[in-house]
């Protein structure tokens, strides 16, 4: 828990100052006197953030740069710079777009997710800009061409109130498998999806020319099954400090369920131990086929097998929180695996 933090002891003129702020016609004066003043009736920062609706770090924030530099604080200033220099000239701009076509694993990063920050350190390697530049800089010149760059929302949370908890706990799993060459993780999830719906597409063509995706009608007559279900997960382990990544995919007849969830977690595990690891860390949302009787019973009597005779991979099922999909990277991988399967001329 943080230590609770006050602003220090206010003058008499610096009282009278903040009392005064908050009669301002500018709102950010008016909220930030407001923070100040509360601080000063020992007020926490939680306490003060539910007040004002505002976050609690928030109010730490402006009850530090108070203590540093007084009432300057009432005053908004920008972040942003008053020029922003024009770096890229008009013959870098399609160097810069085809950057964004690319993996940022393609220039040895280690994510597959542009920021403005990575594009802006990748385009000073590639030789785009004479020196490396900001991510306003970034912006502005993908804005002058008429990209706009959008990125995930920061607040974005799940309604499992044990979130927080078990987002630490699957962060400490991951760094005591990054310790251990024996362990592996795996984020598993399964996807199904009709034979005659295609999904969203985007593809290079031709001037004049587009690709043209025939839509499919549903045969009675057609012994194939209507969809296509599987189980996938993308696995990382540790070679010598050195990441190393698969997906493995099983394509299952029917949806998901117990029985075949155990199918694939055997399946699973001895591919896991022809890897050479000795732990799986698995984790999975919660699936009612994943916290079902049947699997967790499989699951602690395949623990128990292993412990007793000294061989094959024991299985960590680490439950996600609920509806928390970004933190399972395998999830934005399922549309890639469509795309690589799906024709345009037939089913």
């Amino acid at each position: 828990m943080k230590k609770p933090i006050f602003v220090r002891d206010l003058t008499e003129e610096e009282e009278a100052r903040l009392k005064q702020g908050l009669r301002s016609k500018d709102g950010f004066e008016v909220r930030r006197s407001q923070i100040i003043l509360a601080s000063a009736r020992k007020q926490t920062a939680i306490q003060i953030g539910r007040e004002l609706n505002c976050d609690d770090q928030t109010v730490r924030n402006v009850i530090k740069q108070f203590n540093a530099h007084g009432l300057e604080v009432l005053k908004a200033k920008s972040n942003r710079p008053h020029t922003i220099k024009a770096t890229f000239s008009e013959d870098k701009i399609e160097p810069l777009k085809e950057l964004l076509h690319q993996s940022p694993r393609n220039f040895g990063k280690e994510t597959s997710i542009w920021t403005l920050e990575l594009l802006a350190e990748v385009s000073y390697e590639a030789g785009l800009t004479e020196e490396k530049v900001s991510r306003e800089t970034v912006r502005q010149a993908l804005k002058r061409f008429g990209i706009a760059w959008k990125r995930a929302k920061k607040w974005i949370n799940s309604p499992d109130p044990a979130y927080l908890l078990k987002k630490k706990q699957r962060e400490r799993l991951m760094a005591m498998a990054a310790e251990r060459a024996d362990w592996a993780v795996g984020y598993q999830d399964e996807t199904w999806w009709s034979r005659s719906a295609h999904p969203p597409l985007r593809s290079w063509a031709e001037k004049g020319q587009c690709l043209k995706l025939h839509e499919h009608a549903e045969d009675a007559n057609d012994p194939e099954p209507k969809a296509i279900a599987c189980y996938g997960i993308a696995m990382h382990w540790y070679e010598q400090t050195v990441k190393q990544e698969a997906v493995w995919l099983r394509f299952v007849e029917g949806n998901p369920r117990s029985e075949l969830t155990v199918q694939y977690l055997e399946w699973l595990l001895t591919k896991t131990q022809q890897a050479g690891k000795r732990v799986l860390i698995l984790f999975w949302d919660q699936a009612s086929w994943h916290k079902s009787r049947a699997v967790q019973d499989w699951i602690k009597k395949h623990n128990r097998k292993v412990k007793q005779e000294q061989q094959g991979v024991r299985l960590l099922a680490f439950l996600l929180p609920k509806k928390s999909p970004w933190l399972n990277p395998i999830e934005p991988l399922w549309l890639h695996a469509k795309r690589k399967i799906v024709e345009p001329g037939r089913k």
